[in-house]
């Protein structure tokens, strides 16, 4: 199924969670944000969460630095 990440158009599964797509992106546990639809996912429901066709997702990642 499709999904917009970051405003790109990706294929993923059909019942992909948003752990499985922070795993696909090589994501860090600590320090990454997403959102599904403009609402935060904690992190405690990133396997539970499951994507829908069309949904749009922001992945946020922290820097270091000033």
């Amino acid at each position: 199924m499709k999904i917009q990440v970051n405003n790109k158009e990706t294929e993923v599964p059909t019942g992909a969670t948003v752990s499985l797509l922070a795993a696909r992106f090589d994501l860090p546990d600590k320090g990454t944000a997403i959102a599904v639809n403009n609402r935060l996912v904690p992190h405690i429901r990133w396997d539970s969460y499951i994507l829908v066709e069309n949904d749009s997702v922001v992945i946020i990642k922290a820097a270091c630095g000033g």
